[in-house]
């Protein structure tokens, strides 16, 4: 590997690193950072965004920058074996009790994916019961899809684990209810937002998920992140392949 490939990988892996420890961090706030000009840290968030590994969203006159852990997520579901993700997910959750360091001192992710698909396809797959359990971590969602209705994603037992109220309603591209987890203590059970947007991209279809909210000094929030992950990865593979992804996850665990 030459020594320019080097550098752009160490720089690269840099700023994600940083973006893992506060997400949504502006460009002068990762700057300060690394050994180069502001010009230099445009360019390699650029790559890094043109490579899917990042998200950004502006406000007023500035570009947060967010981690997309979606490609990776899709990385690890095609090859690390499955019999080992119950013990990789156990040592992440020990690393993150031992650090007691949240994931960001922000309150919002943003998780990002391309799906060969189109936008009526994928708001069945997003709206219709039928489908859900197939990505979404084997739940099953009930709601009639208007203002104000309220909604529940419920397991195989009938027992809801999610549930939320309907806020906004535009199929087939976008999607804005309230969020709150119902698997978990009280103290944890916060009430948040999720806006799904999608956008056609030629023969592919942008979606995007914003998690509003979030209280980044509670140890669900690192969990939801890899959640969306997870869900989002399945809903690409189920739209693009007919089947659905086999994952060794609970709900609990996302």
């Amino acid at each position: 590997m030459s020594e320019h490939k080097v550098c752009l990988y160490i720089r690269g892996r840099t700023l994600l690193d940083l973006l893992f420890q506060q997400d949504g961090r502006t460009l002068s706030e990762l700057q300060v950072h690394l050994p180069m000009s502001r010009f230099g840290t445009m360019k390699h968030l650029q790559i890094l965004e043109d490579a899917g590994l990042i998200t950004t969203q502006k406000r007023g006159r500035e570009k947060h920058h967010y981690l997309n852990a979606v490609p990776i997520q899709l990385v690890y579901d095609r090859w690390v074996n499955k019999y080992a993700q119950p013990w990789a997910s156990s040592l992440t959750g020990l690393k993150y009790a031992l650090e007691e360091q949240p994931m960001s001192e922000q309150s919002t992710r943003i998780f990002e994916i391309f799906i060969r698909s189109t936008p009526e396809q994928i708001w069945r797959a997003l709206t219709d019961g039928a489908l859900t359990p197939m990505y979404y971590v084997g739940t099953r969602v009930e709601s009639t899809w208007e203002v104000g209705a309220p909604y529940r994603y419920v397991n195989a037992e009938d027992v809801a684990l999610l549930a939320g109220e309907v806020l906004e309603v535009n199929p087939p591209r976008r999607l804005v209810t309230t969020f709150q987890p119902l698997w978990v203590g009280q103290e944890e059970s916060q009430v948040s937002r999720v806006t799904w947007a999608i956008e056609p991209t030629g023969p592919t279809c942008r979606v995007t998920v914003t998690h509003e909210g979030l209280n980044p000094a509670s140890p669900l929030t690192p969990q939801l992140s890899s959640g969306w992950a997870e869900i989002l990865s399945g809903l690409k593979t189920l739209l693009e392949t007919g089947e659905p992804l086999v994952v060794e996850r609970t709900m609990a665990d996302s």
